[in-house]
């Protein structure tokens, strides 16, 4: 961006935004007919920030979180990690960022079936080629602060559906990222279940520092962030 902008408090172009995007379209084809999901969204989280992103089912926030975590190339505009604009990388480099800079969670877990816990959570560091002992270590010790010092070599049909979710939330936070995307990240689980995961995103943003952005469609889940937006028309607006 050749000159900072403001966007809901943060600017993009510095440091200050752990994650911004300016101008977001997306829009996909049916044949000859073009159906456009996002108009121009305009967004920045702070470091540290939590925020909740609601709307209507359909209304493009899993699209929005795919672009804005680089899975997905906008139709036009621009996102912003680290100072980077992802959308100029090209699918390796933009591999690289999504590994150092950010940390997924879906609604389900996504965990390898053939793999322990601690494999599962050690997936990112893997991939980074850090040595085996490493990567490991690190994992036994975030599946600790998640509460699975216990449950590291099971495998996950061993594991209850909160226990599944809080290692794919320990595979999140491992790398140390910048920020995390979470797609309904309690949408599969029961609402004591669902609330108690939740709690523990909420205390390991706080701990770690690390921004948190939330797309949910469950009012008490998203009244628990620091703020919350709603996807309107393809674009977002304070809730």
């Amino acid at each position: 961006m050749s000159e900072a902008r403001t966007v809901n408090g943060t600017e993009l172009s510095t440091p200050q935004a752990a994650l911004a995007c300016s101008g977001l379209r997306k829009s996909y084809w049916q044949g000859k007919v073009e159906v456009p999901v996002l108009l121009g969204v305009e967004f920045a989280v702070a470091p540290g920030e939590c925020v909740a992103i609601v709307g209507s089912s359909g209304s493009g926030k899993s699209t929005l979180l795919h672009l804005l975590g680089g899975l997905d190339r906008a139709s036009s505009g621009e996102v912003v990690i680290g100072g980077r604009n992802i959308q100029s990388l090209d699918e390796g480099e933009r591999g690289r960022l999504r590994n150092e800079a950010l940390g997924f969670v879906y609604q389900f877990h996504h965990l390898l079936p053939e793999f322990s816990a601690v494999e599962n959570v050690a997936m990112p560091l893997f991939i980074r080629r850090l040595p085996d002992v490493e990567a490991r270590a690190r994992a036994i010790d975030m599946l600790g602060k998640v509460g699975l010092a216990h449950r590291l070599t099971h495998a996950p049909s061993e594991l209850s559906g909160g226990e599944r979710q809080r290692v794919a939330l320990a595979r999140a936070l491992v790398t140390n990222p910048a920020c995390v995307l979470a797609d309904e990240p309690t949408g599969n689980l029961d609402r004591t279940t669902a609330g108690n995961v939740f709690e523990l995103m909420l205390e390991l943003n706080r701990a770690f520092g690390t921004s948190l952005v939330i797309a949910t469609h469950d009012s008490a889940i998203a009244a628990r962030a620091a703020r919350i937006l709603r996807l309107v028309d393809g674009v977002l607006e304070p809730a």
